[in-house]
């Protein structure tokens, strides 16, 4: 269940209470008139089905309050009632499946910032995979990978190219490039820093490497476990199931290949350097087109339950 709070102009509460009323899976209205101070007007309550919160949001936005009043959105980890319980089978499909729009829009929002937070992970996510690619190390691949942040500007993409929202879109291509441009650059020279220091050189990039050998040399397993990483995450964050996230963070090579490419372009090693973009670009793509295809299938899905999402007149809410 979803948890609305809506500041509302007074001249257009009753509209509000209408489109609550005839919406599915909606209960716990209620109305405070005149409670609201900055914006002046009424404070309206009420909790909905997360399979209908997409439809009621967007009816909402088209009365204007997200220009005139407020909405703000909360989960409902407990909800002890009878009420709630029938609200969530009046609902069509189930809450796991929905995918609430405006909230997955915001989250890749946060997620896609170019901020100094998101470049030092990105930057130490791939100092730590050039330490595991030097060292043949597996673990400290698997670790540089759940580290990196960069999935948040690949969701934001897919998000952006099925919303019709370039400016969302070119701000995550943005912190997407711009943040591996950084991290490569860093780890190039902490490459050559490790080098000076006695901790790296050419030979272990050199020396076969059974373990992270992959990473520099893709193949068309590549790009199909980006596809399934891509449609595996989008699904992740669409169904609130962030913890599948780890899994997808550490099934696909982009900080790891992005890291290769930093210590083989410290070296002067050119094949390792193109092998490791390659694999890079081959992820970034795939994950980015399964994303997109993930979320045009499930808004295809979901537009033909929309006649669902009105109650009928005169059906009464609840119980």
């Amino acid at each position: 269940m979803l948890h609305l709070r809506m500041i509302t102009p007074a001249d257009r509460t009753d509209a509000v209470l209408e489109l609550i009323g005839k919406t599915v899976g909606t209960t716990h209205l209620a109305v405070f008139t005149g409670a609201a101070r900055d914006p002046a007007g009424d404070i309206v309550l009420c909790d909905v089905a997360r399979e209908a919160g997409d439809e009621l949001l967007n009816g909402l936005r088209d009365l204007g309050l997200d220009k005139d009043g407020s909405i703000a959105v909360d989960h409902i980890d407990l909800s002890l009632s009878e009420r709630a319980d029938h609200a969530e089978k009046e609902a069509p499909g189930e809450g796991a499946d929905a995918v609430v729009w405006e909230q997955l829009t915001e989250a890749t929002h946060e997620e896609s910032t170019l901020s100094i937070t998101y470049l030092l992970f990105l930057t130490l996510a791939t100092m730590i995979a050039a330490c595991g690619v030097v060292l043949d190390n597996a673990i400290l691949i698997v670790g540089a990978m759940a580290v990196g942040p960069e999935f948040g500007p690949l969701a934001g993409i897919c998000t952006g190219l099925v919303r019709r929202a370039p400016r969302l879109t070119w701000r995550c291509l943005v912190a997407l490039l711009a943040g591996f441009a950084v991290a490569i650059a860093a780890t190039t020279v902490f490459s050559l820093v490790m080098d000076a220091w006695g901790q790296f050189d050419e030979g272990m990039l050199d020396n076969p490497r059974p373990n992270t050998s992959f990473i520099w040399q893709p193949d068309p397993f590549s790009f199909i476990v980006a596809l399934l990483a891509g449609a595996a995450g989008v699904l992740s964050l669409t169904s609130a199931k962030s913890g599948a996230l780890v899994g997808v963070a550490i099934s696909v090579t982009t900080v790891p290949a992005a890291a290769n490419a930093a210590v083989a372009l410290s070296y002067g090693d050119v094949g390792q350097m193109w092998g490791s973009a390659e694999q890079l670009l081959l992820n970034l793509l795939g994950i980015i087109l399964a994303g997109v295809l993930t979320l045009v299938g499930w808004k295809l899905l979901w537009r033909t339950q929309r006649g669902r999402m009105t109650r009928p007149p005169g059906t009464p809410r609840g119980r």
